[in-house]
């Protein structure tokens, strides 16, 4: 054991290091989201902006290609990751982001890695890391490149490992892509989600006007993008009528309200509503136009969630706690407009919810589709003849959009019929979006590569008047 792994146990670790690691293990034990963990573990050590910036980097950039890592980590050490102590992993992924993703001297790396195995590990675990990391320092990371792609028994798990994303994803991006005629932007997908997005906010529309030194939306008409400051401080600044909300959710929520002309006293329901940055929008058109608004969400927690989004915007919006799936029987046919966005895999937002990635399992995906579909289901019970319903999730999985919707619309015997979601989308955006190449579809797909925004999916249903 050289010297630099016998420093004191009460050594100092650079901040940032010690709260990335410390939310790291949270997401790995503990089943936790980094993007709810890390501002409030930023703002508890009291980290400057630099030191913020640094905290976010190692935490996201790890857990986005934790995949990657964890290939040449089991190359480095010679034994599977699975047989690898947890905690001991996290440090080494950490090390390894350090030395092959970021501009981190390689002894820094090493040594600050080491350090926190010896807080939090066991002493055989300092050499162990040591050991590991001192073994990555020695190949360039073009040679890794080569060396993990070379181990890859196929081209889809070699896609897999470089761009750091599960096999069953991979090939679920381009069945969907290759729905659209577009299976040759794959790599630009995945790409995509490896890279950090920028902070979008909405100003609620009629409520704030967008402020004038902003970088609007290239869609959005009430989206803009922040300066890189604390984000927290807009939105307290506006008393809420400014929010964090990705440019993908503000389309798909304005689409049901500007898809046709308002009626006053127009009943809406935004059925699965939490946590609420939907539904506040939703209220902000329902105020200006003379509609009302009922939200609805099953968890109790991200009900509260709603109450408070919907606190900015002067309009009573009742908020109930039922199940989605039964709405349709207990209200059939009331309200004009529903909104359902629903709950999905969320393969769609994987650049801000990194570790999303490694959560979900092929197998989770009929359970969703058959719970998406009995929701759309009393979605459509619950709206009016001549009424409209938005399908939305965020996720572009086949199985989870359109043999959703097309199942939908089949049970329905003629009842419901698709209108061009797409159409009203560049209606709102403006005609530089581009939906893809198949025009015999009703749907819309929006992509992080091709729109910058969640893959949010959008279906818009017409019940027969």
């Amino acid at each position: 054991m050289n010297g630099e792994t016998r420093r004191r146990p009460d050594e100092r670790i650079q901040p940032a290091r010690v709260v990335a690691f410390e939310v790291m293990s949270s997401v790995s034990t503990e089943d936790a989201y980094a993007n709810l963990l890390l501002p409030g573990a930023i703002t508890a050590a009291g980290l400057d902006r630099a030191d913020a910036a640094l905290a976010t980097e190692l935490c996201y950039g790890t857990l986005r290609m934790r995949g990657y890592y964890d290939r040449v980590i089991s190359i480095a050490a010679n034994r599977a990751v699975e047989s690898i102590d947890p905690t001991v992993l996290d440090i080494l992924r950490l090390g390894a982001h350090q030395i092959l993703g970021m501009r981190v001297a390689d002894h820094a790396a090493v040594n600050e890695s080491v350090a926190l195995a010896r807080r939090y590990a066991s002493r055989s675990a300092v050499g162990f890391t040591n050991g590991v990391l001192r073994g990555i320092t020695r190949r360039s990371p073009d040679e890794w490149l080569r060396d993990v792609s070379a181990a890859a028994q196929d081209v889809d798990e070699r896609r897999a490992v470089l761009a750091s994303h599960p096999e069953w994803v991979v090939r679920a991006f381009r069945r969907a892509l290759a729905a659209e005629g577009r299976e040759g932007e794959l790599d630009d997908l995945l790409e995509a989600d490896n890279r950090a997005p920028a902070v979008n906010f909405a100003a609620l529309p009629g409520l704030v006007p967008l402020p004038t030194d902003a970088t609007r939306n290239r869609f959005s008409p009430v989206g803009f993008t922040g300066d890189g400051g604390d984000p927290e401080r807009a939105v307290t600044a506006s008393g809420g009528r400014i929010r964090v909300q990705d440019e993908g959710s503000q389309l798909v929520a304005l689409a049901l309200t500007r898809a046709r002309p308002i009626a006053s006293g127009e009943q809406w329901l935004d059925m699965c509503a939490g946590p609420g940055g939907k539904t506040a929008i939703l209220a902000a058109e329902a105020l200006a136009s003379g509609a009302a608004v009922t939200a609805n969400e099953l968890v109790p927690a991200r009900a509260e969630l709603v109450r408070r989004a919907v606190a900015a915007v002067p309009l009573d919006v009742p908020v109930t706690e039922s199940d989605g799936t039964t709405i349709g029987a207990a209200s059939p046919a009331r309200f004009d407009r529903v909104l359902l966005d629903a709950p999905c895999t969320g393969l769609g937002a994987l650049r801000r919810r990194p570790e999303a990635r490694w959560r979900k399992e092929p197998r989770d995906v009929p359970e969703l589709a058959d719970l998406q579909a009995r929701l759309l289901d009393s979605a459509i019970a619950a709206t009016k003849p001549g009424g409209l319903v938005a399908y939305v999730t965020c996720s572009p999985h086949l199985a989870e959009t359109r043999a959703v919707v097309a199942t939908a619309v089949r049970r329905s015997g003629g009842r419901v019929t698709e209108i061009d979601a797409g159409a009203v989308l560049r209606d709102i955006a403006g005609d530089g979006l581009d939906l893809g190449g198949d025009d015999s579809r009703s749907s819309a797909q929006l992509w992080p590569h091709r729109h910058a925004t969640d893959a949010m999916f959008l279906a818009l249903l017409a019940v027969e008047a």
